[in-house]
């Protein structure tokens, strides 16, 4: 007989996908009740050839100098998402990265489902976050990444008070899968990308050191150009489509 042996890592990188999935399903039924459904920003309309790269790290740590070093070979700057307890557990990798270039973005101090806190725990677990980033970088976040993609209009509408944006994607790497493989990782990003697509990594999947240089690679001298989530977003003057799509309006 044989045994499926799954990971701490596996088991909840996998819980965030089943999140993710809900939240997307849970924002469609919304609309179909006629119920006022607010949106986090999944991509951004735009002409220009641009793609934002972003990784979420909330546990391990292991790969996160070999990612700041590919990044750096090909010249990318990207967007981390990080949770405060993982700033209190790697202090150091959260100044490399920013000593690197890249910027540190908001991924929740505790890692909860959101949805289930009430807007001052919401805001708690925000600003915890924020102040942490803050002391190491010297730069409030701008945006949040939700824990396991999980939103509600509350959580979005805290967001709007304070001044922050929630951001999705809309191409997932799925490099924490068992099965993913570097090529299966490379094909998937490469294929799915577009104008204005922001990509989902994580720092400590097994696979990403591997498919990063070729996905970046492909990417280059397919014309696209790398910035930073908080540049490639509208800040003003903008509506947010059924799909998670940004877009601009009036001048």
């Amino acid at each position: 007989m044989k045994f499926l042996i799954v990971t701490r890592k596996q088991l909840m990188l996998c819980i965030c996908f089943v999140l993710a999935l809900t939240a997307v399903l849970v924002g469609s039924l919304g609309a179909f009740a006629g119920t006022e459904r607010l949106l986090p920003i999944y991509c951004v309309e735009t002409e220009k050839k641009q793609v934002a790269i972003s990784f979420d790290a909330a546990w391990g740590n292991d790969d996160t100098q070999q990612l700041i070093d590919i990044l750096k070979e090909y010249d990318v700057p990207a967007t981390f998402f990080v949770v405060g307890a993982w700033v209190d557990k790697y202090p150091e990798s959260v100044k490399a990265l920013s000593d690197a270039g890249h910027q540190i973005q908001n991924h929740s101090n505790t890692h909860p489902y959101m949805t289930q806190l009430s807007k001052e725990q919401m805001k708690n677990e925000i600003e915890s976050c924020n102040k942490k980033i803050e002391a190491i970088t010297g730069t409030c976040p701008t945006l949040l990444r939700p824990p396991y993609g999980d939103y509600d209009n509350a959580l979005i509408q805290v967001m709007q008070e304070i001044n922050m944006y929630t951001i999705q994607w809309d191409v997932d790497s799925l490099d924490w899968k068992d099965s993913a493989t570097p090529d299966s990782i490379c094909k998937r990003v490469t294929s799915k990308v577009k104008n204005g697509s922001i990509v989902l990594f994580h720092n400590d999947a097994d696979h990403t050191p591997e498919a990063l240089p070729t996905i970046l690679k492909c990417l280059k001298d397919d014309g696209y150009e790398f910035v930073f989530i908080s540049d490639l977003i509208y800040k003003d003057n903008y509506e947010i489509k059924h799909d998670g799509t940004q877009c601009k309006i009036g001048n």
